[in-house]
């Protein structure tokens, strides 16, 4: 298949609900902000935001600035958006952070706590990378976190019970793999490519990152905006369908100047 043009790529995010219309309702969106605001750590997703957050108002700029929600406070039910626009834009972002990887071959660290939906999109960007001259950063065996063991699937790192690959918001799984790395004297990576907390934690340790995130998850969002993040990438991060981000990633791969 061709690369997408910018113009395609935009129809097919809102055609697959990646972007425009999306699944998640108004309603939820809405209670994270509200939970975010109120110092609920669990939608903080590894970040420090302090008292600077406390107005779930201003949550809801950044998430219509940066996300492309609707900004209408008293629209409270039913639909909510993603604007294809802003998710473009964001992948042209994080497209130069990785041409700057491969040009300086540095190594990488990958992980996802949405396995379902996002391991692939994870997976052909470290292989690009990996072709490019790049360390994929190897997380030390035997790691615990979550009542769970953090491995490595195809290089990216995920959160695993019971044989079962686990969606998790939980920033504790890359504390631990970065703890690890740490402790064993191994190198520790230049950039993070991520979502949820493992995003937020190596962020907030000072890590170069990027990642993704959903209207339903502001911590990111807010993160880029602070600066703590370099590129938040907004888009429904789990459609139906995992195949339908093999678009977005070509996209990506071929703006970074990486193998598809």
């Amino acid at each position: 298949m061709p690369i997408p043009s910018r113009a395609a790529l935009v129809e097919h995010l809102v055609r697959t609900r990646i972007a425009g219309d999306v699944a998640t309702p108004r309603d939820n969106n809405l209670s994270h902000y509200r939970r975010l605001a109120n110092g609920d750590r669990h939608y903080w997703l590894g970040l420090e935001l302090g008292d600077r957050w406390s107005d779930e108002q201003d949550v809801l700029a950044v998430m219509a600035e940066r996300c492309g929600v609707n900004d209408d406070p008293e629209h409270r039910a039913g639909q909510d958006t993603i604007d294809p626009e802003l998710t473009v834009a964001g992948l042209d972002r994080m497209a130069a952070r990785l041409r700057k990887a491969a040009a300086g071959r540095e190594r990488v660290l990958f992980a996802t706590g949405h396995p379902g939906g996002l391991l692939d999109v994870h997976r052909r960007t470290a292989d690009a990378l990996r072709a490019a001259g790049c360390e994929i950063v190897a997380i030390p065996g035997g790691l615990q976190a979550d009542e769970g063991m953090v491995y490595q699937v195809a290089g990216v790192a995920v959160l695993e019970r019971g044989a079962t690959l686990w969606h998790t918001h939980s920033p504790v799984p890359m504390a631990a793999i970065l703890d690890g790395l740490a402790r064993d004297g191994s190198p520790l990576p230049d950039l993070v490519v991520a979502d949820h907390g493992w995003a937020g934690c190596a962020a907030q340790r000072g890590f170069d990152t990027v990642g993704y995130a959903d209207s339903n998850d502001p911590a990111l969002f807010i993160g880029e905006a602070e600066g703590t993040l370099q590129v938040t990438v907004p888009l429904d991060d789990h459609v139906y369908d995992p195949r339908f981000y093999e678009p977005m990633t070509d996209y990506l791969l071929d703006a970074a100047g990486l193998p598809v």
